[in-house]
């Protein structure tokens, strides 16, 4: 089913509004929520708030070009979906209705682990896509993830390292929602004739990510880093990329905010691979913002998943296109031509 979206949301937070009122509450939490009192979850986008810019004049350069590469995967806009898990929880199709949307405005899905649709199939879209891995302690069953990744033609492997345990979901204990209905499962950790349970482990180390590192020539980006030390760990290493997250506030509450900890990472990283940050994003300021404290580019997860919830491939290619027109024109007011013009010269400091 296709939506008439028009007059229909005007920003990413009309969509969410309108995914609240289709989406079974139960679900809905699931999207929406975050670990125990959620602080981090609000935190996200205050950081983002607290911001504001600083906008140079007389520049003189024309309309911003939004054309960005990001280790080697180039893209239309410097704005990534981040990987979400269960999309067929928000709409029938699932994945496959998100990866068309994001082939369409030639931007990098980074395809989930726990998609509830299968990486081949999502591939068979023809978007541009990562894969994004929790590693399991079966070394063998997580190289065999890689190699379906790399055959499905994905361009880049993200190691999500933030999840050495589950974070204590409470909206989910008050709805008894731990599990995916009955129809619905994690198509990627199917083996043979069932499904494999996803194992979070608490004795995933630096050794793990060699043996990542060794066992593909993806480029390859670890997820859910907000300590310096930690990045600086992760260059030494041979990692490619760092994702600036705290897991959309999913994990650890009260885990800083991922845009307050970028500054820090990208002054230890002092640009030896790229930093993308998630974690917040609404607006296309958000994304300036982002762009002015180090980051090459950001990914967006709740909105991709409001979009799919309220309209399906429709919903989300809309989102994408708000952001991308509102990244135009704040890139626009500020004076710069393009993503890789935007330094912290555009940040007026903090509000108190």
């Amino acid at each position: 089913m296709t939506l008439d979206l028009t007059p229909g949301p005007v920003n990413v937070r009309d969509f969410e509004t309108a995914a609240r009122d289709r989406l079974d509450p139960a679900h809905y939490d699931y999207f929406a929520s975050g670990a125990q009192d959620e602080l981090t979850v609000a935190a996200n986008e205050a950081a983002f708030r607290r911001r504001m810019l600083v906008p140079r004049v007389l520049r003189g350069g024309g309309p911003p070009r939004l054309e960005t590469t990001v280790l080697g995967t180039p893209a239309a806009m410097p704005v990534l979906l981040a990987p979400t898990a269960f999309h067929r929880l928000a709409w029938p199709e699932g994945e496959p209705a998100t990866a068309r949307a994001a082939a369409s405005a030639g931007v990098i899905m980074i395809a989930a682990m726990l998609s509830t649709v299968s990486i081949e199939d999502i591939a068979a879209t023809g978007a541009t896509l990562w894969f994004q891995l929790y590693p399991q302690p079966d070394m063998a069953f997580t190289e065999s993830l890689v190699r379906r990744a790399e055959a499905a033609g994905c361009r880049a492997l993200v190691v999500t390292v933030d999840s050495p345990a589950l974070g204590r979901n409470e909206r989910g204990d008050r709805n008894g929602f731990h599990d995916l209905p009955p129809d619905l499962h994690c198509a990627n950790m199917r083996e043979g004739g069932h499904v494999r349970q996803v194992v979070l482990s608490p004795h995933i180390s630096w050794a793990d990510i060699g043996r990542l590192r060794s066992m593909t020539t993806l480029p390859l980006l670890l997820k859910g880093v907000l300590h310096p030390l930690d990045a600086r760990l992760a260059v030494e290493h041979g990692v490619d990329g760092i994702i600036v997250s705290n897991h959309g506030g999913r994990q650890l509450d009260t885990a800083a905010a991922s845009l307050d900890r970028l500054p820090a990472v990208a002054e230890a990283v002092a640009g030896r691979v790229p930093l993308l940050l998630d974690g917040g994003v609404r607006r296309g300021t958000d994304v300036v913002k982002a762009l002015a404290l180090g980051a090459t580019a950001v990914a967006v997860g709740r909105p991709v998943l409001w979009g799919l919830a309220t309209a399906g491939e429709a919903g989300v290619s809309r989102v994408l296109s708000l952001l991308r027109t509102e990244l135009e024109n704040a890139l626009t007011l500020c004076g710069a031509t393009g993503p890789g013009e935007v330094t912290r010269d555009e940040l007026g400091g903090i509000l108190a």
